[in-house]
């Protein structure tokens, strides 16, 4: 069974959510990319739009936007996303992991892109008490 811990971004509020997300919700999540815009059911906000912002594996490896599929590779890097280059012109060899959602994928990052009619913090708190 697949299990992801989604990360929740409120630009207007600038707070962080973070919601375990599993059984069928997180099997539903598998094969979406970074940039796509998914229904906020899966982590439990009805009636929100959130966008894929990124995510990363059991290791720690980030997702980059602009390889392809689930799978980790190894890329040579400039910059932006896995590496941040200590000088101008340097390149780096990383283990990158592609851009769509796998099951190896552990948390997913999101950003909310259509607010609902209840906000975010009633939504999430009455959920941890239904726990």
């Amino acid at each position: 069974m697949v299990e992801f811990k989604a990360v929740i971004n409120d630009v207007k509020s600038g707070k962080s959510y973070q919601v375990p997300v599993s059984g069928h919700h997180a099997n539903s999540l598998i094969g979406k990319k970074i940039g796509d815009d998914v229904d906020g059911v899966f982590v439990g906000l009805p009636s929100y739009k959130l966008t894929i912002r990124g995510g990363s594996d059991k290791g720690g490896v980030p997702m980059r936007s602009d390889l392809p599929g689930s799978r980790r590779k190894r890329i040579l890097l400039t910059g932006g996303v896995g590496y941040n280059a200590p000088e101008q012109g340097m390149r780096r060899r990383k283990s990158i992991r592609g851009n769509a959602i796998g099951p190896d994928t552990v948390q997913i990052n999101m950003v909310i892109s259509q607010e609902g009619s209840k906000s975010v913090e009633e939504l999430l708190a009455s959920e941890e008490e239904s726990k």
